[in-house]
């Protein structure tokens, strides 16, 4: 294979036409080329930022996440002053979620700011010293959902440029390491002036499409950006991605917006979660957005949200894509491929959820997370970690497509597992093969990607990352 100016030159079979002189060759011995990987779905920023928090995904109650932060407290000065942050918190199955807030987050510190991040970023928790901080004293409870946690939440990721660029540029090196070459980055910041100031300074191991979010649509549209366009002066890197609009929570925040109560909130307000963008209003926002040229990304978790956002695709008379589609209707499912609308999923979710949606969406499951019925019907599909939900790992995304299963468990709702090579291709951005003319965006693996177990995928060793025909990653 012969790569030149940043594209695939040739494909000739061993030992017929020699490298030209001078060029640099590397002996795969046997190795697999796949076309470089892609996640389309991250929070790049917060996903970088991650190494500098707590991490409380394994704890089962308030109580054992207080007293894994209370470590942490420990072993800090007294007078330290920065916020305590601990992520990953997964309550929905925990026996007393009802007792985390922000009178029990003062026992971990009277005099430090304390913040605990939901695992799907939808609710937050503050003890009293960070809501004064952040100007939010007197708030009732200390718990932040849905947009008060996402207004938040900006202002906790508003750290230095040089402190989260290092931070940025360390993860998309590991990144590359798995073979990825791009990412839809759908963090909520004026992502444009991020990528453009980390490029400049040299980060070059990703291709970047940007997300562009409602408090930048106005903007977006005066500047002519339009998805797919690429960003000048970026080394072709930064390309304008799509408008991202969020229209409901989340399962574990009991806030995806559902035609059926969740347990245990039945008769209470949002006991159905929250639509928190109506669809006449989404319906103006995308007429606005695409009349630009700019595509729509719509979230929608719950099945009336799907719903909802499909019946407002129908209306708008153009595709585009829902984030997440993870619980659909039955009758919706033949719906996306009929409007032209994408599902891109996160696999991974379907794992670290199969236990709250048994509960919370029982006798619902066998239409959640339903890759395969959404594949079968004619939908494309686009795959995506979600990081810092799940990791940024697109081979821990495949596995979880391909197998339903993890930590050794029994697949769940195996119906709807994936096939390796419709996995592979909703992770290499549509691209089914390799061919001549094609930018030489790949990456090298050591085991056949569509032959091995799902264990194989999620632990494939990487030997090389190629973008535009440069070594982002070496290891042969």
């Amino acid at each position: 294979m012969l790569l030149a100016d940043g594209r695939i030159r040739a494909i000739v079979p061993t030992g017929i036409v020699r490298a030209p002189v001078g060029s640099a060759e590397s002996d795969l011995d046997g190795r697999f080329v796949i076309p470089g990987l892609w996640d389309n779905h991250v929070h790049f920023t917060q996903w970088a930022l991650l190494s500098s928090r707590v991490d409380v995904s394994s704890a089962a109650s308030a109580r054992e996440v207080i007293n894994q932060l209370g470590s942490c407290v420990s072993l800090a000065a007294s007078a330290d002053q920065t916020p305590l942050v601990g992520f990953g918190v997964r309550d929905g199955l925990w026996p007393d979620a009802a007792a985390l807030n922000a009178g029990l987050l003062d026992s971990v510190s009277a005099t430090r700011p304390v913040v605990l991040i939901s695992a799907d970023l939808h609710a937050c928790w503050l003890n009293s010293v960070a809501l004064a901080q952040y100007g939010l004293a007197g708030h009732p409870t200390g718990q932040l959902r849905e947009d008060e946690c996402f207004a938040f939440m900006r202002r906790l990721d508003d750290v230095p440029d040089e402190i989260g660029d290092a931070l940025v540029d360390k993860a998309g090196r590991a990144a590359a390491r798995l073979g990825v070459v791009g990412i839809v980055d759908l963090d909520m910041r004026d992502n444009l002036a991020d990528w453009r100031r980390r490029i400049a300074a040299g980060f070059n191991t990703l291709r970047v499409s940007f997300g562009i979010y409602t408090d930048h649509l106005e903007r977006s549209i005066r500047a002519g950006l339009r998805t797919g366009d690429t960003i000048p002066d970026t080394d072709g890197l930064l390309t304008v991605g799509p408008f991202k609009i969020i229209t409901d929570g989340s399962l574990n925040t009991r806030t995806a917006y559902c035609f059926d109560e969740y347990e245990g909130l039945e008769g209470h307000d949002h006991s159905r979660g929250m639509l928190t963008v109506t669809p006449d209003a989404l319906l103006t926002l995308l007429e606005r957005a695409t009349g630009a040229g700019l595509d729509p990304a719509v979230h929608a978790i719950g099945d009336h949200a799907n719903a909802l956002a499909l019946d407002v695709f129908e209306r708008l008379g153009s595709g585009g894509r829902i984030e997440h589609a993870q619980l659909v209707a039955a009758t919706d499912f033949a719906r996306f491929a009929a409007l032209g609308v994408v599902a891109s999923v996160q696999p991974e979710h379907a794992m670290d959820d199969r236990d709250v949606a048994d509960r919370y969406w029982s006798g619902r499951t066998d239409r959640a997370f339903a890759f395969e019925s959404l594949r079968a019907s004619g939908a494309s599909l686009l795959l995506g970690s979600d990081a810092p939900v799940a990791p940024l790992d697109p081979w821990q995304t495949m596995a979880s497509a391909v197998g339903r299963s993890r930590d050794g468990r029994s697949a769940w709702h195996p119906e709807q597992r994936l096939s390796a090579q419709a996995a592979l291709v909703a992770s290499t951005n549509g691209f089914a093969s390799i061919g001549v003319g094609m930018s030489a965006d790949l990456a090298v693996i050591e085991r056949d990607p569509l032959s091995g177990s799902p264990d194989d995928l999620r632990g494939m060793p990487v030997s090389a990352t190629f973008l535009a025909g440069r070594a982002t990653h070496l290891a042969l």
